[in-house]
């Protein structure tokens, strides 16, 4: 176990600069293949991409999920720019899925505070991400030990508990760290990690993959909140369609992560001059049929939440009637995409065999990886929704998820 009380990962002097979207793809495939480049390198326990993230924040990128008035392009708040989004965050993820997974987490976190925050706490927390090049999180999985926060007397909240898989431990500056208060309900709060002592425990982090991401357990015991730090009301962070809608985000990763893979199955059979064989062009036609699926997916999600609402998810003091049908479309997109790599994994493994599997390849750190990230939570409950969506509709199969009011 160790103490740890966390230091910003750079300090860089703004220099405000007028961001584009096309700019922002450009830096994010640069970004990326450095990443890709340098993965062998954090592949450890304990690891973290400190370099990468250096090159995202120099290049804007931890401002970009900013609104435009804030300093950024609205990446992952402005619906009319979710497609850009997705292809931001594939990039990422073809370069290193463990980047790709803390900085999804970032945008996240932002997408969060300008929905549910207070004017006061979005300038705020929009000048540490835009000007002091603070990386943000989400930090919300936990164990019997989970978080509880207790109100005390001087309007401050004390935390006592851990959280698990708090992916950039050490070096996310602003995670949210959400807690149970007396009466049950969920609280969002943010805690500045410079300004508390927490401890981390590393060794509960051994896993087989996605080891650069540093996520430990921490625990939060003794740490003090003021009420300013608090994020929307108690039980916000469950709302729908925000909580659900938001897996378009880690999903457009993943097939980042499948693409790498298809690039790397392709490279090493052509390497090979194994091209001619009709078996591995039948398994990279499939390959590519998946991948081009996957693609069309991010484009229908992206789609649907442009028309559902202006910001992503809508404006939570005005509900809206399709909600129902975003939650079930994004949860048939993380199914869909899920399966899409699991297909990916499996071509990919049956045409390079043992030998391509090896170490230093990256074909086998990038399988353990994406594995491991694929294994995101309540799986069964989220393709039993679009299930359930689907059986409550009666209109025909070709307007299951068209916005009636719209038409």
């Amino acid at each position: 176990m160790a103490l740890i009380a966390a230091e910003p990962l750079i300090d860089l002097a703004y220099q405000h600069t007028t961001l584009q979207t096309a700019d922002v793809l450009i830096r994010a495939t640069e970004i990326a293949d450095f990443c890709a480049a340098n993965a062998a390198q954090i592949d450890r326990n304990g690891a973290f991409p400190i370099a990468e993230f250096e090159r995202i924040a120099e290049a804007d990128l931890l401002a970009a999920p900013l609104q435009a008035k804030l300093g950024g392009i609205g990446l992952g708040i402005d619906a009319d720019v979710t497609y850009e989004l997705l292809l931001l965050l594939k990039q990422i993820g073809r370069g290193n899925l463990a980047v790709g997974r803390i900085y999804e987490g970032h945008i996240n976190a932002l997408q969060i505070i300008q929905t549910f925050g207070t004017p006061a706490q979005i300038e705020g927390y929009a000048h540490d991400a835009r000007d002091r090049h603070k990386i943000f999180g989400v930090w919300n999985a936990e164990a019997e030990d989970g978080v509880k926060l207790y109100p005390l007397i001087n309007g401050r909240y004390r935390l006592e508990g851990s959280k698990t898989f708090c992916s950039g431990s050490g070096f996310v500056d602003r995670p949210f760290v959400n807690g149970a208060l007396p009466d049950g309900s969920c609280q969002m709060g943010i805690v500045p990690m410079e300004e508390v002592a927490t401890v981390s425990d590393p060794a509960w982090w051994q896993p087989s993959g996605m080891r650069a991401t540093a996520s430990f357990k921490v625990d939060f015991s003794a740490v003090e909140l003021d009420a300013a730090s608090l994020i929307g009301k108690p039980g916000d962070y469950f709302r729908q369609p925000w909580l659900s809608a938001g897996v378009i985000r880690f999903a457009a990763v993943q097939l980042g992560g499948a693409e790498a893979l298809f690039d790397a199955t392709r490279e090493y059979l052509q390497s090979l001059n194994r091209t001619t064989d009709p078996y591995h062009q039948h398994r990279l036609g499939k390959m590519a049929i998946a991948i081009e699926s996957g693609n069309l997916w991010l484009q229908g999600a992206a789609d649907r939440i442009k028309s559902y609402a202006p910001i992503f998810g809508g404006d939570p003091n005005q509900p809206q009637e399709q909600a129902d049908q975003l939650v079930a479309y994004a949860n048939m997109v993380r199914t869909a995409i899920e399966q899409i790599c699991m297909e990916i994994i499996q071509l990919c493994e049956r045409s390079v065999g043992t030998r391509g599997l090896l170490p230093p390849h990256p074909m086998e750190r990038i399988i353990r990886d994406l594995s491991l990230y694929l294994r995101q939570p309540v799986f069964d409950a989220s393709l039993a929704n679009v299930g359930q969506y689907a059986l409550s509709q009666a209109v025909p199969a070709r307007r299951l998820w068209v916005d009636e009011s719209s038409q």
